[in-house]
């Protein structure tokens, strides 16, 4: 794929690139008359023979796959009678010449990615491509380094600083996302910088440049929460290098843009399933770019023949930029030339419009005040919204209240008005927000979905929730509910009992043991299961099904169960007389179905049990058993609420009339049993999902 990309950079770059991206037209001054290359030990040196001197060095660029590099002459062109010249030495295979309008185009093929240098001496331009993968010096065409022949044959100008450029500074940064960069300020942007990762470290070398003494030291920067611990600049004879020692799991970047160098380390988090830890936020396919002093537009030009992608650059994106990039996205190559120079982008598509950001924001902000001026003379309509399954007044306060802020969804112009009797909803406004509108009616005004809850109320003796338990796999240990045979253990919250039960207990202050409320769940099979059960409840006596109420209500909205009698009372009035009043003791189910995506029922029960107690000076007191609970069932699942026990203490004497009350000698003729009966008031709650046209019987 990436193959494919740079094939197509180097067939557009011919008829676009060269014509197009490298700005304005020069006439053709000069022409390419011969190239010749030789070797030097482990490089090649290829010189370009000129038909008139030549003022400064083509402007060049590398890439990595396939390894290649350009270089373009401005106002050139070709005298050449083949567009190839094989040369066959070294890791140089041959040259490629393209003329496009007044500029020409040299690409070297290389049998691998190379460093490379140029220099201008007269009518030659020398090209030197390092063979050893190293940082390359220039040579004039005798051979020797430039900057040696600049010392041997003239002095150095007036006014010039004497000895090498230096390093102006070395900064440390930490970036949002944990990265380390390294920022170092170049004396220029023609300085050959030589990045690689040697070992477990980072690399950098500078090309025939000085280090201060103040920058010749050890940084410890491993405060910082970086990968990066330290970094350490030293001279090394004509050159700087710089080692940077990261720790743990990293990958490395750098980029160059004008005289600033930006050595960024990332963290990588290790995730064994993953073969390969990517550049984060960027997906693009790697490139590598060697741009000196090269136009912006260039730069653009080449990121979109490499992408497909079309560019549109603005008329006042200008500017040179110095850029190099190895292996990294195309994307975050996009990037960091927009950073660079203060641009931004719109995409439309597979369109990209590359603007200053000042430029775009301009632009915006004028179309926004231009829809706002129409939106306040474009001409309204009336439309009517027949709703269905929602009232009318309900969705006009949606209207007005959109989001809860107080903003409403019609603009300053529009209107809304209901026909509560027709449930209707009439609407003024400009097009688009009517639209807006018939959106929103369409996406809100849906039948809810609805629940049937099936209740029963069990009245049992003590033991009928063990046995249901054990038949089911669980067990009851102390009036608490376990499953798997573990016991839960009593406290002021709710304990989690083996996935499926869950006890509520209650602490007093006297110590003893309180009475607990426990909730079982079980599923759709288990249901049917436990029907059973309690039919078989009632034949042998051990208990009966109070009442079995069913109910269906919509999806979160409240269902309410309520059974029991109201007990009459006397309150005294304001005049000082008396009124009667009522108070329930009722029995009271309120439960709130909510269906969850995946089809299951999240229930809130709200369950209180109220009983006739003693009987006061005041009146008949009310025992009230409540139990509050949220619980996830599955679709057709039941879950058991328990816990709520009825104490009952009789004594009962039978005698032979006036024989039995006969003091001490009337015990022989009567006989006086005590009855002790506990028993479990149980219920069984269990949600079905009804479909849309489900019926129910």
């Amino acid at each position: 794929m990436m193959n494919h990309h740079y094939r197509s950079l180097w067939q557009a770059c011919a008829a676009v690139c060269i014509a197009g991206a490298f700005g304005v037209s020069h006439a053709q001054e000069n022409a390419i008359e011969s190239i010749s290359a030789n070797q030097q030990g482990a490089n090649v040196i290829v010189k370009i023979a000129m038909k008139n001197p030549v003022q400064k060095p083509p402007i060049g660029f590398s890439i990595t796959s396939p390894a290649r590099i350009a270089l373009d002459f401005a106002g050139t062109s070709s005298s050449l009678n083949t567009p190839v010249q094989e040369v066959g030495i070294g890791d140089v295979r041959s040259v490629n010449i393209v003329q496009a309008g007044e500029r020409s185009r040299l690409v070297f093929n290389l049998n691998r990615p190379l460093n490379y240098a140029t220099a201008v001496d007269g009518n030659t331009v020398i090209v030197t491509i390092d063979g050893t993968g190293g940082v390359p010096r220039a040579v004039n065409a005798a051979g020797v380094p430039v900057a040696q022949a600049a010392q041997s044959t003239q002095a150095a100008p007036a006014g010039a600083p004497a000895g090498k450029p230096a390093i102006r500074d070395i900064d440390f940064r930490r970036g949002t996302a944990g990265e380390g960069r390294v920022v170092i300020d170049l004396p220029g942007n023609q300085v050959g910088v030589d990045v690689r990762q040697q070992g477990q470290n980072i690399v950098v070398d500078f090309a025939k440049t000085a280090l201060p003494e103040m920058l010749r030291r050890r940084l410890d920067v491993g405060d910082f929460g970086t990968p990066v611990r330290t970094i350490t600049a030293t001279s090394q004879g004509e050159n700087v290098r710089m080692v940077i020692e990261p720790k743990g799991l990293w990958e490395h970047s750098a980029y160059q843009s004008d005289s600033q160098l930006v050595v960024e380390v990332r963290p990588l988090k290790e995730e064994p399933n993953k073969l390969s830890q990517g550049t984060q936020g960027y997906r693009g396919e790697k490139l590598s770019l060697n741009f000196q002093n090269v136009e912006v537009r260039a730069v653009l030009q080449v990121i979109a023949d490499f992408t497909g992608l079309n560019i549109i650059t603005s008329d006042t994106v200008a500017g040179n930029l110095t850029l190099r990039l190895k292996d990294v996205p195309w994307d975050q190559a996009l990037d960091i030339v927009m950073q660079a120079k203060g641009l931004d982008m719109r995409k439309n598509g597979n369109v990209l419009w590359i603007a200053p950001k000042d430029e775009l924001l301009t632009k915006e902000k004028l179309e926004l005040e231009q829809r706002s001026q129409i939106a306040e003379l474009e001409p309204l309509r009336t439309e009517t919204f027949q709703l269905n399954y929602q009232k009318a007044e309900s969705f006009k306060t949606l209207l007005d209240n959109a989001g809860g802020n107080g903003r409403s969804i019609l603009s300053k112009r529009g209107s809304a008005v209901i026909d509560p009797r027709t449930n209707q909803l009439f609407v003024t406004d400009i097009t688009s927000k009517v639209e807006e509108i018939r959106k929103l009616v369409q996406k809100t005004d849906i039948a809810s979905r609805q629940v049937l809850i099936e209740a029963r109320i069990v009245e049992a003796n003590d033991t009928f929730s063990r046995d249901l338990g054990a038949k089911l796999g669980f067990g009851i240990q102390n009036n608490h509910i376990v499953a798997g045979g573990q016991q839960g253990i009593p406290g002021t919250g709710p304990t989690p009992v083996g996935g499926n039960s869950v006890n509520l207990p209650t602490s007093t202050s006297s110590g003893l043991s309180p009475g607990s409320v426990a909730l079982t769940l079980f599923n759709t099979a288990a249901t049917r299961f436990i029907s059973l059960e309690l039919q078989a409840l009632e034949s042998d006596g051990k208990g009966k099904i109070l009442s079995s109420p069913r109910v269906i209500t919509a999806d979160q909205l409240k269902a309410t169960i309520e059974q029991g009698t109201e007990l009459p009372y006397q309150t005294a009035t304001s005049s000082g007389a008396t009124a009667l009043s009522f108070r329930k003791a009722n029995l009271k189910l309120e439960v709130i179905p909510q269906i969850t995506p995946d089809g299951n029922v999240i229930l809130d029960v709200d369950v209180n049990k109220d009983s006739v107690g003693q009987n006061t000076a005041s009146g008949l007191a009310i025992d009230t058993k409540h139990v509050k609970t949220q619980v996830l069932i599955e679709n057709g699942g039941t879950v058991v609420i328990g816990g709520i026990y009825i104490q009952e203490d009789r004594d009962t004497i039978n005698k032979v009339p006036v024989l039995g009350d006969i003091p001490v000698m009337g015990n022989l003729f009567k006989s006086t049993s005590r009855r002790n009966n506990k028993t479990e008031l149980l219920i069984f709650l269990t949600p079905k999902v009804l479909s849309d046209k489900l019926a129910v019987r």
